[in-house]
């Protein structure tokens, strides 16, 4: 019953990141999300990046090494670029604290150390997702006349690591972000409207 315990603890533990904020919107000036928002992110462009990915990849992998990615936040929280000039914090030992007395902790540590690390082809898709996720929000502010989400892009661009990464960031950037559904309403909008005439 007390590792049931420990497990309800976790749960609990990593629904704080819904309520962790990402620190580096203070500086953009616009936009926001939680840790936990980003996490999705995160998961979905390494789900993407593994599907254009034309190499052989461990998936389920790669999709623990992206959900685990910033799960210490819970414990040291979310430093941005500029925190981390004067901030250092210990997330392995956040992690160790975290899984300590679970059957997970092995596990949990060698998939963050092999992340860190960039030690395989999951880690880097991983890392990459991380940064693609990064330049959607900066592109969505882009398009709404942020004035410095391009120098964000820029930068952001430069820490892409895989071929997969480089060329989905690209269309990402020719894309508007509410085109999704812009074009789908518009369309919509055309066939009821030719309904409605005929």
């Amino acid at each position: 019953m007390k590792l049931f315990e420990k497990y309800a603890k976790l749960l609990f533990e990593s629904a704080l990141l819904k309520r962790i904020q990402r620190t580096g919107f203070t500086y953009l000036g616009t936009g926001g999300e939680n840790v936990a928002s980003h996490s999705f992110g995160v998961i979905f462009c390494a789900w993407i990046l593994s599907e254009i990915c034309e190499k052989e990849l461990n998936k389920e992998k790669l999709f623990k090494m992206a959900l685990i990615h910033d799960l210490a936040e819970t414990r040291i929280g979310d430093f941005n670029a500029v925190n981390k000039i004067y901030n250092k914090a210990d997330e392995k030992r956040a992690l160790e604290d975290a899984f300590s007395n679970t059957p997970m902790k092995e596990e949990i540590l060698s998939l963050w150390e092999e992340y860190r690390g960039l030690k395989s082809l999951e880690a880097k898709l991983v890392h990459d997702a991380d940064v693609v996720d990064l330049i959607i929000q900066l592109k969505e502010q882009k398009d709404l006349n942020n004035p410095y989400a391009d120098k964000w892009i820029e930068y952001a661009k430069r820490k892409l690591i895989t071929e997969e990464a480089k060329k989905l960031v690209k269309a990402i950037l020719k894309v508007e972000w509410c085109s999704w559904w812009l074009e789908y309403f518009v369309k919509n909008n055309e066939r009821r409207n030719q309904r409605k005439d005929s």
